[in-house]
Protein backbone atom coordinates (compact mmCIF):
# COMPACT_ATOMS: atom_id res chain seq x y z
CA UNK A 1 0.00 0.00 0.00
CA UNK A 2 1.11 3.22 -0.71
CA UNK A 3 2.68 5.61 1.58
CA UNK A 4 4.24 8.99 1.84
CA UNK A 5 6.88 9.96 5.03
CA UNK A 6 8.58 14.02 5.51
CA UNK A 7 10.88 14.29 7.93
CA UNK A 8 11.73 17.80 8.82
CA UNK A 9 11.91 18.74 5.27
CA UNK A 10 12.77 22.05 3.85
CA UNK A 11 13.14 23.17 0.13
CA UNK A 12 15.12 26.35 -0.26
CA UNK A 13 15.61 28.54 -3.30
CA UNK A 14 18.47 31.17 -3.04
CA UNK A 15 18.00 34.60 -4.42
CA UNK A 16 20.92 36.38 -6.31
CA UNK A 17 21.61 39.88 -6.30
CA UNK A 18 19.50 40.91 -3.82
CA UNK A 19 20.19 43.17 -1.12
CA UNK A 20 19.05 41.72 2.61
CA UNK A 21 17.55 44.94 3.65
CA UNK A 22 16.23 45.90 0.10
CA UNK A 23 12.24 46.45 -0.99
CA UNK A 24 12.89 43.47 -3.15
CA UNK A 25 13.75 40.83 -0.11
CA UNK A 26 10.11 42.26 1.33
CA UNK A 27 8.50 41.88 -2.09
CA UNK A 28 9.51 38.68 -1.69
CA UNK A 29 8.64 37.71 1.24
CA UNK A 30 5.04 38.42 0.90
CA UNK A 31 4.86 37.05 -2.90
CA UNK A 32 6.44 33.81 -2.07
CA UNK A 33 5.09 33.44 1.72
CA UNK A 34 8.48 31.94 2.66
CA UNK A 35 10.63 33.02 5.24
CA UNK A 36 13.31 34.70 3.50
CA UNK A 37 16.84 34.19 5.32
CA UNK A 38 20.63 34.62 4.80
CA UNK A 39 22.29 31.25 4.60
CA UNK A 40 26.16 30.17 6.23
CA UNK A 41 27.33 32.47 2.76
CA UNK A 42 25.20 35.39 3.39
CA UNK A 43 23.15 34.68 0.14
CA UNK A 44 19.34 35.65 0.72
CA UNK A 45 17.35 32.02 0.62
CA UNK A 46 13.71 31.72 0.41
CA UNK A 47 12.77 28.49 2.81
CA UNK A 48 9.36 27.96 0.37
CA UNK A 49 8.72 24.36 2.88
CA UNK A 50 10.38 25.16 6.53
CA UNK A 51 10.91 22.09 8.53
CA UNK A 52 7.57 20.11 7.73
CA UNK A 53 6.96 16.75 8.73
CA UNK A 54 4.07 14.76 7.82
CA UNK A 55 2.82 10.67 7.25
CA UNK A 56 0.35 10.09 4.52
CA UNK A 57 -1.25 6.68 4.73
CA UNK A 58 -3.35 4.67 2.18
CA UNK A 59 -6.64 5.69 1.88
CA UNK A 60 -5.87 9.45 2.90
CA UNK A 61 -7.45 12.28 0.83
CA UNK A 62 -5.85 15.22 1.83
CA UNK A 63 -6.70 18.77 0.73
CA UNK A 64 -3.97 21.23 0.81
CA UNK A 65 -4.90 24.51 1.66
CA UNK A 66 -3.34 28.29 2.44
CA UNK A 67 -2.91 31.67 0.86
CA UNK A 68 -1.07 32.21 -2.45
CA UNK A 69 2.61 31.27 -1.89
CA UNK A 70 1.72 29.43 1.38
CA UNK A 71 3.85 26.35 -0.03
CA UNK A 72 1.11 24.59 -1.65
CA UNK A 73 2.63 23.87 -5.30
CA UNK A 74 5.81 23.52 -4.28
CA UNK A 75 4.86 20.57 -1.36
CA UNK A 76 3.09 18.92 -4.66
CA UNK A 77 6.09 19.67 -6.91
CA UNK A 78 8.20 17.61 -3.88
CA UNK A 79 6.08 14.47 -3.49
CA UNK A 80 6.34 14.55 -7.50
CA UNK A 81 9.93 14.39 -7.49
CA UNK A 82 10.17 17.63 -9.42
CA UNK A 83 12.13 19.22 -6.46
CA UNK A 84 14.44 17.56 -4.22
CA UNK A 85 14.19 18.48 -0.57
CA UNK A 86 17.56 20.58 0.97
CA UNK A 87 17.61 19.19 4.38
CA UNK A 88 15.46 16.35 5.86
CA UNK A 89 13.88 13.17 4.24
CA UNK A 90 11.82 12.33 1.87
CA UNK A 91 10.00 8.96 1.57
CA UNK A 92 7.77 7.62 -1.49
CA UNK A 93 6.43 4.25 -1.29
CA UNK A 94 3.98 3.98 -4.58
CA UNK A 95 3.78 5.45 -8.00
CA UNK A 96 3.35 9.12 -8.68
CA UNK A 97 0.29 9.90 -10.65
CA UNK A 98 0.44 13.98 -11.02
CA UNK A 99 -1.87 16.26 -12.46
CA UNK A 100 -0.28 19.53 -11.97
CA UNK A 101 0.69 21.81 -15.38
CA UNK A 102 -1.52 19.76 -17.45
CA UNK A 103 -0.91 22.32 -20.25
CA UNK A 104 2.96 21.06 -20.43
CA UNK A 105 3.69 19.62 -23.73
CA UNK A 106 0.87 20.38 -25.84
CA UNK A 107 2.56 21.68 -29.45
CA UNK A 108 0.13 23.88 -31.54
CA UNK A 109 1.86 22.79 -34.89
CA UNK A 110 0.66 18.98 -33.59
CA UNK A 111 -2.82 17.68 -34.35
CA UNK A 112 -4.79 16.61 -31.50
CA UNK A 113 -4.26 13.28 -32.21
CA UNK A 114 -0.62 13.61 -32.43
CA UNK A 115 -0.37 15.58 -28.97
CA UNK A 116 -2.30 12.60 -27.24
CA UNK A 117 0.71 10.40 -28.34
CA UNK A 118 3.11 13.23 -27.09
CA UNK A 119 2.00 14.41 -23.56
CA UNK A 120 0.95 10.38 -22.72
CA UNK A 121 4.99 9.87 -23.31
CA UNK A 122 5.64 13.08 -21.26
CA UNK A 123 3.96 11.14 -18.89
CA UNK A 124 5.40 8.08 -18.85
CA UNK A 125 2.67 6.12 -20.79
CA UNK A 126 4.13 3.52 -22.82
CA UNK A 127 3.14 3.02 -26.31
CA UNK A 128 0.61 0.29 -26.09
CA UNK A 129 -0.97 2.26 -22.80
CA UNK A 130 -1.22 5.45 -25.39
CA UNK A 131 -3.28 3.27 -28.38
CA UNK A 132 -5.71 1.58 -25.31
CA UNK A 133 -6.42 5.34 -24.09
CA UNK A 134 -6.80 7.38 -27.50
CA UNK A 135 -10.68 6.21 -28.15
CA UNK A 136 -11.39 7.25 -24.85
CA UNK A 137 -9.59 10.29 -24.58
CA UNK A 138 -10.78 11.01 -27.67
CA UNK A 139 -14.36 10.70 -26.44
CA UNK A 140 -13.58 12.29 -23.08
CA UNK A 141 -12.69 15.73 -24.68
CA UNK A 142 -15.89 16.18 -26.96
CA UNK A 143 -13.90 17.47 -29.91
CA UNK A 144 -14.71 15.28 -32.63
CA UNK A 145 -12.88 15.96 -36.30
CA UNK A 146 -10.85 18.84 -34.25
CA UNK A 147 -8.75 16.17 -33.00
CA UNK A 148 -7.26 15.72 -36.55
CA UNK A 149 -6.37 19.42 -36.74
CA UNK A 150 -3.46 21.32 -35.23
CA UNK A 151 -4.15 22.46 -32.30
CA UNK A 152 -3.21 26.16 -32.35
CA UNK A 153 -6.46 26.69 -34.36
CA UNK A 154 -8.29 25.19 -31.02
CA UNK A 155 -9.67 27.77 -28.44
CA UNK A 156 -8.73 28.07 -24.70
CA UNK A 157 -11.28 26.24 -23.92
CA UNK A 158 -10.76 23.31 -26.53
CA UNK A 159 -7.10 23.33 -25.24
CA UNK A 160 -8.19 22.61 -21.89
CA UNK A 161 -10.75 19.56 -22.68
CA UNK A 162 -7.45 17.91 -24.51
CA UNK A 163 -5.06 18.62 -22.26
CA UNK A 164 -7.40 17.52 -19.25
CA UNK A 165 -8.47 14.15 -21.06
CA UNK A 166 -4.76 13.32 -22.33
CA UNK A 167 -3.63 14.00 -18.21
CA UNK A 168 -6.71 12.11 -16.87
CA UNK A 169 -6.14 8.85 -18.63
CA UNK A 170 -3.42 7.91 -16.05
CA UNK A 171 -3.55 4.75 -13.81
CA UNK A 172 -3.22 6.24 -10.21
CA UNK A 173 -1.88 5.11 -7.02
CA UNK A 174 -0.77 8.36 -5.80
CA UNK A 175 -2.89 11.32 -7.27
CA UNK A 176 -1.44 14.93 -7.03
CA UNK A 177 -3.61 17.52 -8.31
CA UNK A 178 -2.90 21.41 -8.41
CA UNK A 179 -6.13 23.58 -8.51
CA UNK A 180 -7.11 21.35 -11.60
CA UNK A 181 -11.44 21.55 -10.48
CA UNK A 182 -13.19 24.04 -12.16
CA UNK A 183 -10.64 23.84 -15.18
CA UNK A 184 -12.98 23.88 -18.65
CA UNK A 185 -16.41 25.19 -19.24
CA UNK A 186 -19.44 24.03 -17.68
CA UNK A 187 -20.39 21.28 -20.14
CA UNK A 188 -17.50 19.71 -20.53
CA UNK A 189 -17.05 19.41 -16.47
CA UNK A 190 -19.87 17.68 -16.31
CA UNK A 191 -17.80 14.99 -18.09
CA UNK A 192 -14.42 15.59 -16.54
CA UNK A 193 -16.24 15.52 -12.81
CA UNK A 194 -17.04 12.03 -13.54
CA UNK A 195 -13.67 11.18 -14.63
CA UNK A 196 -12.22 12.74 -11.93
CA UNK A 197 -14.69 11.03 -9.05
CA UNK A 198 -13.28 7.45 -10.48
CA UNK A 199 -9.82 8.80 -10.46
CA UNK A 200 -10.02 9.75 -7.00
CA UNK A 201 -11.73 6.62 -6.30
CA UNK A 202 -9.10 4.47 -8.14
CA UNK A 203 -6.09 5.93 -5.80
CA UNK A 204 -4.37 4.78 -2.54
CA UNK A 205 -3.37 8.41 -1.65
CA UNK A 206 -4.86 12.09 -3.10
CA UNK A 207 -2.98 15.07 -2.08
CA UNK A 208 -4.72 18.43 -4.28
CA UNK A 209 -4.13 21.71 -3.47
CA UNK A 210 -7.47 23.28 -3.85
CA UNK A 211 -8.94 26.90 -2.67
CA UNK A 212 -12.50 25.99 -2.89
CA UNK A 213 -13.86 24.67 1.01
CA UNK A 214 -16.80 22.66 -0.67
CA UNK A 215 -14.43 20.67 -2.74
CA UNK A 216 -12.39 19.80 0.09
CA UNK A 217 -14.99 18.33 2.53
CA UNK A 218 -16.71 16.96 -0.63
CA UNK A 219 -13.27 14.54 -1.75
CA UNK A 220 -11.29 14.93 1.26
CA UNK A 221 -11.06 12.98 4.71
CA UNK A 222 -8.15 15.26 6.31
CA UNK A 223 -6.54 19.17 5.47
CA UNK A 224 -3.23 20.39 5.20
CA UNK A 225 -3.04 24.04 6.39
CA UNK A 226 0.31 25.46 4.80
CA UNK A 227 1.51 28.72 6.46
CA UNK A 228 4.93 30.62 5.45
CA UNK A 229 6.13 26.92 4.27
CA UNK A 230 5.07 25.43 7.18
CA UNK A 231 2.29 22.98 8.83
CA UNK A 232 -0.21 24.48 10.45
CA UNK A 233 -2.27 22.12 10.86
CA UNK A 234 -3.33 18.58 9.49
CA UNK A 235 -6.06 16.82 10.64
CA UNK A 236 -9.99 17.44 10.84
CA UNK A 237 -11.39 19.28 8.14
CA UNK A 238 -14.04 21.86 9.48
CA UNK A 239 -10.93 22.22 12.21
CA UNK A 240 -8.59 23.17 9.42
CA UNK A 241 -10.94 25.48 7.61
CA UNK A 242 -11.56 27.53 10.65
CA UNK A 243 -8.30 28.32 11.31
CA UNK A 244 -7.50 29.18 7.61
CA UNK A 245 -10.55 31.13 7.63
CA UNK A 246 -10.31 33.22 11.14
CA UNK A 247 -13.14 33.82 13.48
CA UNK A 248 -15.81 34.66 11.33
CA UNK A 249 -15.68 31.41 9.77
CA UNK A 250 -18.80 29.24 10.17
CA UNK A 251 -19.11 25.73 9.01
CA UNK A 252 -22.25 25.09 6.31
CA UNK A 253 -25.28 23.76 7.99
CA UNK A 254 -25.78 19.87 7.23
CA UNK A 255 -29.07 18.79 5.55
CA UNK A 256 -30.21 15.98 7.62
Amino acid sequence: MARIELRNVFVKFPVYNVSSRSFKKQFLRIATGGAVVKDANQHVVVNALNDVTLSIQHGDRIGVIGHNGAGKSTLLRLLATIYEPNEGDLFIDGHISPLLDIMQGIEGELTGYENIVVRGTLLGFTKAHIKAQVSEIAELTGLGDYLMMPTRTYSNGMMVRLAFAISASIQPDILLIDEIFGAGDADFMIKARQKMISLLNRSSIVVMAIHADEVVREFCNKVLLLEGGRVKYFGDIEEGLKLYHGPNYSAPIRKK
